[in-house]
């Protein structure tokens, strides 16, 4: 367990998370579990139970409903796991994937690069390394594996509506090697064939449009209310005025008019992928 003295704050999600895990661990109704015994409960390993437990490195994405289920902790776990995703970001962006966890609909534009939500973790490190060229190989890991953290609300039982607009120059944008290039296409592929899903690719010869110059994220919540998130170099801006809003998805529907069909687009990002090989 790590110490206060070793600068942990103990209202810090990464530690709760260890602490719940090994008092419950240890108060489990039947008998005291070592380690060793839940990892077994759990199919894992007697080390990454002592990793979780010592704040040492990424929770595997797959353990906190894991350990609500073998606990009957009624979702603590996977809520302490969104909290640490979310913290895992710079402040600026913390709202904005909070608000993502909990959205049932997101809409995307990216003009540039292939969303985080459908990045694959080649494309993903590719980018990261390419952001932070003075970063360690740690830091870029721990960065993918939080970047790979928000796509967990696709995997949920009940996913959130995700419908992706992207300029064709992300298609055609080569971000990494080839392979890199062509895993990213197969897997957007993959994405838009789920119900869930719809990507459209809006062509190099569109009208100019609100949202040329800069991607945007509109994120509608259980309330049904949505807000807008607009991010730059270094910076992110929420926008809940109503009236902002509105004009934000008058243009965003308009994307969605100018892009092809998902069949066409499907049909783009495919023709594209072959031309990788």
């Amino acid at each position: 367990m790590m110490k206060e003295s070793e600068g942990v704050n103990a209202d810090d999600p990464r530690r709760r998370f260890a602490e719940e895990c090994r008092s419950s661990r240890e108060l489990y109704p039947e008998m005291r579990l070592s380690q060793d015994q839940l990892a077994r409960m759990l199919r894992t390993s007697k080390s990454t139970i002592g990793r979780v437990e010592t704040c040492a490195g990424p929770i595997p994405s797959n353990l906190p409903p894991l350990l609500d289920q073998v606990f009957s902790t009624d979702g603590l776990f996977k809520r302490l796991y969104e909290e640490i995703v979310a913290q895992s970001f710079p402040a600026q962006y913390r709202r904005g994937v909070a608000l993502e966890r909990e959205a049932i609909v997101v809409r995307q534009w990216s003009p540039t690069v292939v969303p985080g939500l459908l990045q694959t973790a080649d494309y993903a490190r590719t980018l990261l390394r390419g952001g932070a060229p003075r970063a360690s190989e740690e830091e870029i890991k721990a960065k993918v594996a939080a970047q790979l953290a928000r796509q967990d609300i696709l995997k949920r039982d009940a996913p959130p509506d995700v419908r992706v607009v992207l300029c064709e120059s992300v298609i055609r944008r080569q971000i990494g090697s080839r392979d890199i290039m062509r895993g990213q296409l197969a897997a957007l592929l993959a994405h838009g064939a789920k119900a869930a899903i719809r990507i459209q690719v809006l062509p190099l010869d569109a009208e100019a449009h609100l949202f040329i110059d800069g991607g945007a994220r509109f994120l509608t919540g259980p309330n049904h209310l949505t807000l807008v998130c607009v991010e730059a170099y270094r910076t992110v801006a929420i926008i809940d005025d109503p009236e902002q809003v509105r004009e934000a998805m008058r243009a965003y529907d308009g994307l969605t008019g100018e892009a092809l069909s998902t069949r066409e687009s499907a049909r783009l990002i495919r023709g594209q992928m072959e031309a990788l090989t």
